[in-house]
């Protein structure tokens, strides 16, 4: 099995473990969407290409010095594109081979999605940066404790049924990072541009999971 790649992705998260995903209609100000979450706590986000004009997104937030990736890529065509765009991470949904080899080629980390044991290895083998275990609500955090057996030295990214309810859970059982979805950001106030209910609900994430932010 390949080494992990050093990667800053990785360190980025250890300080600040919660990735806020984005999937919303209409994004009215990405900039803006990123500082309401960052004055929440959380300071990494990923929009997807299930939104519509998701590079444009990406150009507006990482223009403005926000921390944003671009997730849901399937191809190495979308993966380029959302590099071009300001995209400084990838995410998959599963193991995708050529969105991989884009993400290397470019020298930009990428999370690929896996599930089973053997998917977390062909991850690594692809040279993922973490591993985004998705969806973690199939097995709950037990199964991250249960992963860090075989594989103690590959980081862990909790996706899908993560709640300000569980996600302290999935960190403390070996979850390096959690995603926080339509519960810190849900569809309608991100369209609405409601930044100051996007913060709090930030706030409420972060606190539950025991990150706390000056």
């Amino acid at each position: 099995m390949s080494t992990l790649p050093v990667s800053t992705l990785t360190d980025e998260l250890r300080e600040d473990p919660v990735i806020a995903v984005v999937r919303a209609p209409r994004i009215p100000d990405a900039a803006a969407l990123c500082a309401a979450l960052a004055e929440g706590g959380i300071g990494i986000t990923e929009f997807t290409y299930t939104t519509r004009d998701v590079t444009d997104h990406l150009k507006r937030a990482s223009g403005a010095g926000w921390k944003v990736g671009v997730g849901t890529v399937l191809t190495a065509e979308q993966a380029e594109r959302g590099i071009a765009a300001g995209a400084s991470f990838l995410v998959t949904p599963g193991c995708r081979p050529e969105v991989a080899q884009a993400a290397r080629a470019a020298g930009v980390p990428v999370v690929l999605g896996a599930l089973t044991p053997t998917e977390v290895a062909q991850a690594v083998d692809l040279g993922a940066a973490a591993v985004k275990i998705f969806p973690a609500r199939a097995f709950g955090p037990g199964y991250f404790k249960d992963l860090r057996g075989p594989y103690p030295g590959v980081p862990l990214v909790a996706s899908g049924g993560v709640s300000a309810a569980n996600a302290a859970e999935f960190l403390a059982q070996g979850a390096l990072a959690v995603c926080a979805g339509t519960e810190v950001v849900p569809p309608e106030a991100v369209a609405a541009g409601d930044w100051a209910e996007i913060t709090r609900r930030a706030r409420a994430f972060t606190e539950a999971c025991g990150v706390v932010r000056a």
